[in-house]
């Protein structure tokens, strides 16, 4: 269940925010972050999911990220959570 539902959160991440052109580059790069760590398999899934909640709340209150990015920032956040 966790690991379907991590592939779910990395192509949320993909598609929706390091793809966006319109999203500030930091806040891509931290995107990208988080999904380095959600697909690394020699740690426990609530380990990754912690990890990246702890990346992606950093950049989820950046003055710079547009409103509908933020949106889907917290979303995944909220996913992560159940991951724990």
């Amino acid at each position: 269940m966790s690991g379907e539902l991590i592939q779910q959160i990395v192509q949320v991440l993909k598609e929706q925010v390091v793809q966006d052109t319109v999203v500030p580059r930091n806040i891509r790069r931290a995107a990208e972050r988080a999904i380095d760590v959600l697909l690394d398999e020699g740690k426990d899934p609530s380990v990754r999911a912690a990890d990246a909640i702890a990346i992606l709340e950093e950049i989820s209150e950046d003055p710079n990220m547009p409103m509908h990015t933020r949106t889907i920032i917290w979303e995944v956040l909220g996913a992560l959570e159940q991951v724990k």
